[in-house]
């Protein structure tokens, strides 16, 4: 399913069928069924999703925890901020449009950088626009 262009939210179906159609969730057997699964996933981490999509996301998102602790997987980067780069940069979002999402314009950059670390309560918002669980940051 590797594209040759960014998976945009915008094209994804809104129904199961057509989401299962466009990419069938079958069990991660190697790197290129977990890097396509993982493209998937990103494109929709922090969207507003329809119960359908939801449901889609929760079950792709297992099934990369699961291959992860199978094979000794790490998610992208290793510290807290190194992982929010990741997160930023694969999400196409500016240090301002985190900063935003945290409740101040400025605070992205000084995250990124790591002048700033991360609180709960920026970790809390970040897991509820993303779909993560908190241990992503921890």
């Amino acid at each position: 399913m590797k594209t040759h262009g960014k998976l945009e939210f915008r094209t994804f179906p809104t129904d199961y069928p057509g989401l299962v159609n466009r990419l069938p969730p079958r069990p991660i057997h190697d790197r290129v069924d977990y890097d396509n699964v993982m493209e998937v996933v990103l494109a929709m981490a922090g969207h507003r999703m329809t119960k359908d999509q939801e449901d889609y996301f929760e079950l792709l998102s297992e099934m990369i925890l699961k291959y992860d602790q199978e094979h000794g997987e790490q998610l992208p980067g290793g510290t807290p901020r190194e992982r929010l780069r990741a997160l930023v940069e694969m999400a196409d979002m500016s240090a301002s449009d985190l900063g935003r999402l945290l409740g101040n314009r400025g605070l992205g950059s000084s995250l990124l950088k790591g002048t700033r670390a991360l609180s709960k309560t920026h970790i809390r918002k970040l897991c509820e626009h993303f779909h993560l669980s908190a241990d992503y940051f921890l």
